[in-house]
Formats: structure tokens, C-alpha cells, sequence
């Protein structure tokens, strides 16, 4: 292990985090990692993990594969939007939304009233190592499938962008260290997690 490495991994003593104010809304690619950082984070904070997806997937008691196929995806959207008002209002906690969840400016607008969003940024051949295996990416479902990831990449990234935090997810930090970097992040935002010393 380089001295960097040791560094990096070095657990630093100060302020722990405390009460949740807001509920932190993880948003970003599939494969970003919002699901596995965001459960990890909620287990941290000992705050409900929630997840957008499998919400919708409970309500319709399908898949997303399944709602996409039988009714498209502008009513994917429409039930997308109405599940994460709806969590962001009765519950605070750690909320995971799907990859295209945070291009529609209603949501992105109930979240940023309701909660903080926090952007896991990860390049493109790190989202694609992750997804490629998968077989539950209905908009991977294409003959070239990493060609339309880079598409999806390249037009949503602005949108990305308009998140309130943005933390670095390089494909090579644990999970933990991931929380770590979110919870970093969160010392800027104290109307939405108090420390406490």
C-alpha cells in the first residue's frame, strides 16, 4: 500500500454526525453507486434507507423492466415523480432515486425544497464496468449497449451538475470510504445533518 493509500484510509478524529435535518437525496448514473453508498450512509446516520425504484416496483407490483415495457417511460416518470414527493414528505432519511430521476426540473425542484441532493460522479468506463453484467437496465437494452450508456452519459451530466453536493466516486473506494466522502461533503450543508463533537 503507497503512503497515499495509507493517507486516504487514515480515520480522522473530530466531529460525528448527529441529527438529520433533511433527507439526502442520492442522485446520478446507474452504477454510480447510490444504492450501495446510500444504505451504508442511512446505516451510519441510523436514518431509513429509501429507494425510489423499488417503491414504484412495490406500487405496481412489477419491475421497472416490466412498467417500461407494458407502459412506457413517460409513466414510469409520472409514478417516478409522484413516489419521490411523496417520500421526501413523509420520511427523512437516506433516499436513493433512479438515474434519470434528477433530469426532470419538478423533481429536481421537490428535492432541493424537501432535501439535499448529492451527486456520486463516476466516469463513464467506471459506470460501464459496473452495468455491463446486468440484465435489469431497460434503457441498456439496446444492440449497442455502452454506446447508449455514453449517450445517456453525455446528456445527462448537465443536469447532474445542478445537484447542491458532488462527491467523486473513482470505482476504486470502498463503500465506506464513499460515505465518508458524502458525509465530508454534508459539513457544508448544516441545515441538513448537525455534528456534534
Amino acid at each position: 500500500m503507497s503512503e497515499k493509500e495509507q493517507t486516504e484510509e487514515t480515520v480522522t478524529v473530530g466531529p460525528t454526525p448527529g441529527r438529520l435535518k433533511k433527507t439526502i437525496v442520492m442522485v446520478g448514473m446507474m452504477g454510480a453507486g447510490k444504492t450501495a453508498v446510500g444504505r451504508a450512509l442511512a446505516a451510519r446516520l441510523d436514518v431509513p434507507f429509501l429507494d425510489s425504484d423499488h417503491e414504484i416496483e412495490a406500487a405496481a407490483n412489477m419491475s421497472i423492466p416490466e412498467i417500461f415495457s407494458r407502459d412506457g417511460e413517460p409513466f414510469f416518470r409520472l409514478k417516478e415523480r409522484q413516489v419521490i414527493a411523496r417520500l421526501l414528505e413523509e420520511e427523512r432519511g437516506v433516499l436513493s432515486t433512479g438515474g434519470g430521476a434528477f433530469l426532470s426540473e419538478e423533481n429536481r425542484t421537490l428535492i432541493t425544497e424537501g432535501g439535499v441532493s448529492v451527486w456520486l460522479q463516476a466516469d463513464l468506463e467506471v459506470l460501464w464496468n459496473r452495468v455491463r453484467h446486468r440484465d435489469s437496465r431497460p434503457l441498456l437494452r439496446t444492440s449497442d449497449p455502452k454506446a447508449t450508456l455514453r449517450e445517456l452519459y453525455d446528456a445527462r451530466v448537465p443536469f447532474y451538475e445542478k445537484a447542491d453536493l458532488t462527491v467523486r466516486s473513482d470505482g476504486q473506494a470502498s463503500i465506506e470510504t464513499m460515505v465518508d466522502r458524502v458525509l465530508e461533503a454534508l459539513k457544508e450543508r448544516p441545515d441538513v445533518l448537525e455534528w456534534t463533537k
